[in-house]
This record gives C-alpha cells, sequence and structure tokens, in this order.
C-alpha cells in the first residue's frame, strides 16, 4: 500500500522564508540534536533485568547480565560478575529483547496529507517529516528500518543524516524512488496530461530498468525497491494486476544483485507475487491476493513475505479524514481481510515472513501495533518478536551486526515493563531503548 510521490519536486511550492530555504530546518533540527547526540557513551556499560528473550533459542534467560563494551555486545548471561568500572542500569522486573527492526517503512510520508491534501508538501518538507519520524520511530523501540520508496533521495540524505549523528534515528536501509512502469503504481502523482511527468523511478523496457538501477544506487540506495503490480493508494490501477514484465523484472533482479543491492517488489496480486518470486526477489511487500502455490514458491526460495496487516484500520477508520481517494477506501474494503487472512494462510504454510508495516500510511511511532495482528492471524508471540527481528536481519543482510541480543551484535537493546511472551502488546510501549550502547530512551519504572 505504498504512498507514492504525488508532484514532482519542481512543482511543488516551497514554504515562505526570509534568507535561505534550509534556515528554517537547520533550526528544527538542532534540539534532537543536542538531545539524543550530545557526548559519548559509556565504555562499558552492563544492563540487569528480570528476563531477557533469547529470540534465537526462543527461550527466556531469567535475571540475565548483559555486558557492552563501546556499541557491542560482548557477553550475555544469567549471573555473569559486572566488569569493574562497569556502569550498571538495571532495569528491575523489564523484559529485555533486541531492537526491534521494521522492514517496510516510508518515513518521509505523513499519513496526515493523503491524496490531493498532499500536492502542496514541498521535497524539503517531506525531509522534514522524516527527522521527525525517525526520532519517534526509534523511540517507539524500532533501531532499524528499511524504507523503501521515497522521492528525491530524501531517504538517503536522512540516513546518512542519523549516521553522521546529526539526528536521532533507528539505522536505516533506504532505497531512494520506488522502479515503476509508466503510468503504474510507482508513476501515480495525481497530474493531468498536460504536465507530461513522470515519477522520477520510471523505467520501462530491460535495458531501461537496467539504467534506473544503477543511476538509485550512484545516489545511494541501499536496496531496490520495485512495484510488480498496481496498488491501494494509488489512482486508476487495480492491486491485482500485473504491471513490469518477466523480462523486466528479470532485468532489475540480475542487475541489482550483480551490484549487491537486495530487491524488495511491491506486489498485492496473485501472478505479480508469483512472477517476483521466480525473478528472484528477495521480499514480496504486501502479498494481499498470494494463493498455494504462491507460498510454495516463497517456501522454496526462500523469498521473504512482508505483510502489512495493521494498517487496514486506519485506511478504513481515517482515510476519509486524511483524504485518501474514495477509490483507494473501496479497494481497501475488498482486499484489507484477504490480506488478513492469507498471512494466516502463508504463515501456516511456512513460508519465511519478516516484520514490515507500511509506516506513513499510519502514524509513524505505531509500528508495534501490528504485533497483535500477527498473534491474532496465527503466529505466536515468539514467532511475531522473530520476524521483526531474526528474521527480518537475515533478510536486510545484516544477521552478524543486528537483531538479536548476543555476543558480537550491535547493543541495539529495549525493554518493556511487561511480558511481551504473555501480552503481546507490551510491545507498544517500550519504556527503555538502546542503540549502539548509547541510552537514548529510559522510562522504566
Amino acid at each position: 500500500m505504498t504512498r507514492c510521490r504525488l508532484l514532482p519536486s519542481a512543482l511543488r511550492p516551497l514554504p515562505a522564508t526570509r534568507g535561505p530555504w534550509w534556515a528554517p530546518a537547520l533550526l528544527l533540527l538542532l534540539a534532537p540534536v543536542r538531545t539524543f547526540a550530545a557526548g559519548e557513551a559509556p565504555a562499558r556499560v552492563v544492563l540487569k533485568a528480570a528476563r531477557l528473550i533469547d529470540v534465537r533459542a526462543k527461550t527466556v534467560i531469567a535475571r540475565p547480565v548483559v555486558v557492552i563494551e563501546n556499541d557491542r555486545i560482548t557477553k550475555v548471561g544469567a549471573g555473569l560478575p559486572v566488569p569493574a568500572g562497569a556502569q550498571v542500569v538495571d532495569l528491575g522486573s523489564a523484559t529485555l529483547l533486541p531492537g526491534l527492526i521494521d522492514c517496510h517503512d516510508h518515513l518521509t510520508s505523513d499519513p496526515e496529507h493523503a491524496g490531493y491534501q498532499s500536492l502542496g508538501v514541498s521535497l524539503p518538507r517531506e525531509t522534514l517529516y522524516g527527522a521527525t519520524n525517525a526520532q519517534r520511530t526509534l523511540l517507539a523501540g524500532f533501531t532499524t528500518v528499511r524504507n523503501v520508496g521515497a522521492a528525491g533521495f530524501s531517504d538517503v540524505a536522512l540516513r546518512d543524516a542519523i549516521q553522521d549523528g546529526d539526528l536521532p534515528g533507528p539505522r536505516l536501509i533506504v532505497s531512494g524512488p520506488a522502479l515503476g512502469m509508466t503510468g503504474g503504481h510507482c508513476d501515480n502523482n495525481l497530474l493531468p496530461p498536460s504536465f507530461r511527468y513522470k515519477d522520477e523511478g520510471v523505467a520501462d523496457g530491460p535495458w531501461q530498468v537496467r539504467e534506473k538501477v544503477r543511476e538509485v544506487i550512484k545516489y545511494g540506495a541501499d536496496v531496490i525497491k520495485i512495484c510488480a503490480s498496481g496498488g491501494v493508494l494509488s489512482k486508476g490501477d487495480q492491486p491485482g494486476t500485473t504491471q513490469y514484465t518477466m523480462d523486466e523484472l528479470q532485468a532489475i533482479v540480475d542487475e541489482a544483485h550483480r551490484l549487491g543491492r537486495k530487491v524488495a517488489a511491491h506486489a498485492h496480486g496473485t501472478q505479480a507475487i508469483k512472477d517476483a518470486i521466480q525473478a528472484g526477489v528477495d521480499s514480496i511487500e504486501h502479498a494481499s491476493l498470494i494463493d498455494d502455490e504462491g507460498i510454495r514458491l516463497a517456501r522454496e526460495h526462500g523469498t521473504y513475505l512482508v505483510m502489512d496487516i495493521y494498517n487496514d484500520d486506519f485506511i478504513l477508520g481515517q482515510g476519509e479524514r486524511v483524504g485518501m481517494l474514495p477509490e483507494s477506501l473501496e479497494k481497501e474494503r475488498k482486499l484489507g481481510q484477504l490480506q488478513r487472512d492469507n498471512f494466516a494462510k502463508a504463515f501456516k504454510g511456512g513460508a519465511p515472513m519478516a516484520f514490515g508495516t507500511d509506516g506513513g500510511v499510519y502514524p509513524h511511532g505505531d509500528n508495534a501495533r501490528q504485533f497483535a495482528y500477527m498473534v491474532k492471524y496465527g503466529m505466536t508471540p515468539m514467532d511475531a518478536i522473530q520476524a521483526a527481528t531474526l528474521n527480518a536481519a537475515t533478510l536486510l543482510g545484516w544477521a552478524d551486526r543486528v537483531g538479536g541480543v548476543e555476543p558480537g551484535r550491535l547493543a541495539d537493546i529495549i525493554a518493556v515493563s511487561g511480558d511481551p511472551l504473555s501480552d503481546i502488546r507490551a510491545l507498544e510501549k517500550v519504556a527503555f531503548v538502546m542503540k549502539g550502547g548509547r541510552v537514548v530512551k529510559n522510562e522504566v519504572r
């Protein structure tokens, strides 16, 4: 249900300012920098809590001690001695678990400006939305995010600012503009034909799509996002229809993999899902109309399904208010429950699954609300947590860095006051967040 760029930046009005356009942006960004990025993390930190969820072993460690050196975890276990000179953070009765990962987000999108309401949003303004939304997402316990689709490489700028310590936010894997065919889901700008405009990710034909893959990588893309089917929040197409041809899909995947990038394919439709899997994509986004053959193909090819089964609530409950088009709301009424039912079938059928929510369709920071739906539609709480940690890290190619509280991993750790294995909704109220050994939130009582 990807939101696509609706107007080229050249046509979008910039905010009225005195002086350079970026001056207000600089003022807005200074406060979070001082709050979250000032100072260095202690060289050695020890975390204590009532329990730790070991997502790899699918067990719980009682009274864990986690030893952190700089930004890495060095020791994990029950009853370990506290090293001399370490700063001890005792979280009492809280539960520790790895920082969460959302594999499908749009940090530069604001759900309050949908449909035609988004036409006046400038590219600089979108980028500033990203700065705010990155902070909200981090404080909600999501320490890693894959951003799949952003105008003007705004997500590349956001990633780099976070890496450089200019902004608080999760670790980002970004795509820049999503690739799509002329007139497809990712060429949906709501402009009349007199503008003769195509979105910046549009390319047609095997050699043209190869060139576009090279272009977005040149400008900073970590992952290639493509639109293989129609969508919900785009005008004039249907989610079930195929868009890119097999020749085009294969060319994209071949070029991306040759250049060391994975491919995420937006695909609601049954045939589009199967085509994308057989072309070799690494993940299917949405997968709403997947059938038994598609589930089998995903299992056999090791293709991850990233199914956003929470945001139906926001689209149908708030979509009209925020300006979503009537045809989009009608498409969602037909698709939302089918996607949830097919999520249950796909999980039961053994397809690899990773956590992804389509943040930006609903308000950022509410990512964890999806966990309850994953449990409702067949997963155990441990399964759902694995989807957002171990599985997600594997999909991103970062299994050696994130996704587990284990020696050698980055010290991205969260804590909740309850026990999410008993009540998965505990993850909706993350009380403690550590990223790279630095505490960015501690509200444990």
